[in-house]
């Protein structure tokens, strides 16, 4: 079973930036899609961004134009680059193979005041 370990999360001012980090287990992370999730207590996980084993990304629209998703498959890692923070962002971030979920992880907290 992979294993997924999100960080990089904190306390930042609306306006800041953070870059999350998610490193796989497991030999077969280059082809997977994957995927940052966000939830915030009482609501559901929604996908914020993804990238193909490939490298195409998408992003949710409320998160267009100031996230950005990457990947370093000799690290297994994948990125979340997160700019001009909003306190809507607000969530406990999560990474995970998208359409085929791995069992979650921890997930890294994200507060940003306003």
């Amino acid at each position: 079973q992979v294993q997924l370990v999100e960080s990089g999360g904190g306390l930042v001012q609306a306006g800041g930036s953070l870059r999350l980090s998610c490193t796989a287990s497991g030999s077969a992370f280059s082809t997977y899609p994957m995927g940052w999730y966000r939830q915030v207590p009482g609501k559901q996980r929604e996908l914020a961004a993804a990238i193909t084993s490939s490298g195409t990304t998408n992003y949710a629209g409320s998160v267009k134009g100031r996230f950005t998703i990457s990947r370093d498959n000799a690290k297994n890692t994948v990125y979340l680059q997160m700019g001009s923070l909003k306190p809507e962002d607000t969530a406990v971030y999560y990474c995970n193979r998208v359409a085929a979920p791995f069992r979650w992880g921890q997930g890294t907290q994200v507060t940003v005041s306003s």
